[in-house]
C-alpha cells in the first residue's frame, strides 16, 4: 500500500467513525474524494477535498465537517499537523519519520514500487503503429509507436492485462500499387532495363531483394502475363516481407506486438457482414440516400442508395455509409467490424491515430457505442507528427526510402532510448520538433540527458561509496535533514503518478515526472560543489554518507522503475 492510498484508507476510515457517530448520513457517495499534494507545498505535505465534496449531499457545512473530520485525522499517529484552508480543503504535515520510512519501502519493493492493481485486471487492447505494409518504417510513424507502447507498459504497470495490437491493411488499392511496383523490380531483376520508377508506384529500393527472391523463385513465368495471374501471388508475398521489415524496425525500438490482424482475413471471414447483422437487428442500419454534397454538387453526384449506420444517435454528425455503390465495403464499413473483432476478446480498446485522422474519430467511436451497446470502452489518443532538424535545419529525405527518413537510420544514428525518450517530453496532440543536434546534448536543456545523468550519478556514487568501504545497510536515516526528506516526498509521488497517468492515458507524464525528479535530485547534489559537508559522499562521516546513500538508492529506483515504463535503460555511465 502506498503512502496515498495509504492515506485515503484513513481518510476513509474517518469518515466510517463519523457516520457512525451520527455525523454524515449512511451511504454517501465517496468517489470523488481525493488525497493529494496541495497546490502550495508550504500548507503541507497531504490534503483532502472530502469536506467539500460530501457536505452538500450530508446537507452539512463545509466548515463544519472539515472541523469533524481534522479531529479524527489529528489521532492519527502519523500525522503532526492537521490545518483548513479556504471553505474546507484539510491539509495534513506529516511526521519526518514517515519520509524516512517511505525510503527503505522504496528500496524493499524495488522495481515493483509503483506498481498498482487500480486496473483490477480488466483488459485493454492497444492497437498502434497499424502503418500501411507497403515499405520500412519511417519517422512519421515513430511517435505513435512509442506513445502506444509505453501506455502498455504503464497500463501494465498500474494493473491492467493489456494486448498490444498490429491492424495490418492488406485489403486496400495501396497493396496492388504495392504488387505492381514488386512486379517492376522483379521484370529488373530478370535482366530487363526497367528505367525510372513510373509514376504511382512506389520508388524506394527496399523492394528490389523482394523482386529478386520472386526472380530465383519463378524465373521468368510471370514476366509478361497478364496482371490477373500474378497479382494476388505478388500481393502477398510483397505484404509478407514488408511485414518482415516493419517488425524489425520496430524491434530497433524494442516495440513487439502481441497480434497483427489482418484486413483480408477479417474481410475473408465474413466479419463486416456479422457486424452489419448485428446492427440491422439493433435497427441501426437502413438502406437510404446520402445528403448531396455542401456546396456546389458536382455533376457526377447522384443520389445512390447505400446501407447507412445510425451514427448520428451515437454524437456524429451524419449517418455513414458502410458499403459503396458497388457493394464492397467503405473504409469505415470495414473498421467498423474491426473493433468489432477487437471487442470480442478486450473490455476496453484504445486506438493510436495520427491526428490527420481526427475526423474519423466520432464515427468509430459510434460503432463501438451501438455494436457492444455502450459497454466496451474506447479511447481515441491522436499524435502529432514529428519535424525532423538537423541543428535548426529541415532534415533532407532519403532517395533510398523512396522519399522518407526511415526510422531505422534515426535510431541508429541516436540510439533507441534516445528517441523514445524524446517522443514523450511532450503531450502527444502537441506538435513537436526532433533536432538531432539537441536530444543527444549534454545539457539540463535535453530532458533524456538530464535523468540519464541523475541515475548515472547515483551508480557512480554507489560505486566511490563501495571504494570508501561505506555501504547503505543499515544507515541512521535520521542523518537527514529537510532538504532531503523534500526529496523524498516528491519522490514519494511515483505511485501516484503511475495511476493518475494511466487513468488519464497520458504516458508523457512519466517523463515529466522524472525529469523534475532529477532536477531536485541534481539540486540536491550540487550543493555540495561549494558545501563539502553538503556532499552524497563524506569520507569522514560514514553515517551521515550512508543515509545519504539510501535515499540515492531510492531516487535510482524510481528513475529505474519510471524508465521501464518508457522502455528507455537506466544507464549506469554517460560517456
Amino acid at each position: 500500500m502506498t503512502l496515498f492510498t495509504r492515506f485515503t484508507a484513513h481518510v476513509d476510515a474517518a469518515l466510517d467513525a463519523l457516520t457512525a457517530a451520527g455525523t454524515l448520513p449512511a451511504d454517501l457517495d465517496r468517489r470523488n474524494v481525493t488525497v493529494e499534494p496541495p497546490r502550495d507545498a508550504t500548507h503541507g505535505d497531504l490534503a483532502t477535498n472530502a469536506a467539500m465534496v460530501l457536505a452538500k449531499p450530508a446537507g452539512t457545512n463545509p466548515r463544519a465537517l472539515a472541523e469533524a473530520l481534522a479531529g479524527e485525522l489529528r489521532a492519527l499517529p502519523e500525522v503532526a499537523e492537521v490545518s483548513m484552508a479556504g471553505p474546507g480543503f484539510i491539509n495534513l504535515r506529516l511526521h519526518d519519520d514517515v519520509w524516512r520510512k517511505e525510503i527503505a519501502t522504496i528500496v524493499g519493493e524495488g522495481s515493483d514500487y509503483g506498481r498498482s492493481t487500480r486496473g483490477q485486471g480488466v483488459s485493454v487492447n492497444i492497437e498502434y503503429v497499424s502503418a500501411n505494409p507497403t515499405g520500412p518504417m519511417h519517422m512519421g510513424h515513430c511517435r505513435g509507436a512509442v506513445v502506444g507502447d509505453a501506455l502498455a507498459s504503464l497500463l501494465e504497470f498500474a494493473g491492467h492485462q493489456v494486448i498490444r495490437e498490429y491492424y495490418v491493411n492488406d485489403a486496400g488499392g495501396q497493396v496492388d500499387v504495392l504488387a505492381r511496383s514488386t512486379h517492376l523490380r522483379y521484370r529488373e531483376a530478370l535482366g530487363e532495363e526497367v528505367g525510372a520508377v513510373p509514376e504511382g508506384l512506389y520508388p524506394g529500393d527496399y523492394l528490389v531483394p523482394v523482386g529478386q527472391a520472386l526472380a530465383q523463385e519463378f524465373g521468368d513465368r510471370y514476366a509478361a502475363a497478364p496482371e490477373g495471374e500474378w497479382l494476388a501471388l505478388f500481393r502477398s508475398r510483397a505484404v509478407a516481407a514488408m511485414l518482415v521489415l516493419i517488425k524489425d524496425d520496430l524491434a530497433l525500438l524494442g516495440i513487439h506486438h502481441d497480434v497483427f490482424s489482418s484486413e483480408a482475413e477479417l474481410q475473408a471471414a465474413k466479419k463486416p457482414e456479422a457486424a452489419e447483422a448485428v446492427l440491422r437487428a439493433r435497427d441501426l442500419i437502413y438502406d437510404g440516400v446520402l445528403e448531396a454534397p455542401k456546396g456546389e454538387t458536382p455533376d457526377d453526384w447522384e443520389p445512390v442508395e447505400l446501407p447507412l449506420f445510425r451514427s448520428t444517435q451515437f454524437g456524429d454528425d451524419q449517418d455513414r455509409p458502410i458499403r459503396k455503390s458497388n457493394g464492397s465495403w467503405t473504409y469505415f464499413g470495414a473498421d467498423m467490424a474491426y473493433h468489432f473483432q477487437k471487442a470480442e476478446s478486450a473490455d476496453q480498446l484504445i486506438d493510436i491515430w495520427g491526428a490527420d485522422h481526427a475526423g474519423t474519430v466520432k464515427r468509430i467511436q459510434a460503432a463501438v457505442a451501438a455494436l457492444t451497446e455502450g459497454k466496451t470502452r474506447f479511447d481515441v489518443k491522436l499524435v502529432q507528427m514529428v519535424r525532423l532538424l538537423r541543428g535548426g535545419e529541415p532534415v533532407k529525405m532519403s532517395k533510398r526510402a523512396g522519399n522518407f527518413v526511415t526510422l531505422a537510420d534515426v535510431v541508429r544514428e541516436v540510439g533507441k532510448d534516445v528517441v523514445r525518450f524524446t517522443m514523450l517530453t511532450r503531450r502527444s496532440d502537441a506538435q513537436m520538433d526532433f533536432d538531432f543536434a539537441k536530444v543527444v546534448e549534454a545539457s539540463k536543456e535535453n530532458p533524456v540527458f538530464y535523468v540519464q545523468y541523475a541515475h548515472a550519478r547515483v551508480h557512480s556514487l554507489h560505486r566511490r561509496a563501495a571504494g570508501a568501504g561505506i555501504a547503505a545497510e543499515g544507515a541512521d536515516l535520521s542523518r537527514l535533514d529537510t532538504e532531503e526528506l523534500a526529496l523524498v516526498r516528491l519522490a514519494s509521488q511515483f505511485p501516484r503518478m503511475v495511476e493518475t497517468a494511466a487513468a488519464a492515458r497520458e504516458p508523457h507524464r512519466i517523463a515529466f515526472y522524472l525529469y523534475d525528479l532529477a532536477a531536485e535530485f541534481h539540486s540536491l547534489w550540487n550543493a555540495g560543489n561549494d558545501r563539502p559537508d553538503r556532499r552524497f559522499l563524506v569520507p569522514d562521516d560514514h553515517a551521515v554518507t550512508a543515509a545519504r546513500l539510501s535515499l540515492a538508492a531510492a531516487i535510482g529506483q524510481i528513475i529505474r522503475n519510471g524508465l521501464a515504463i518508457m522502455g528507455v535503460e537506466a544507464v549506469a555511465e554517460m560517456h
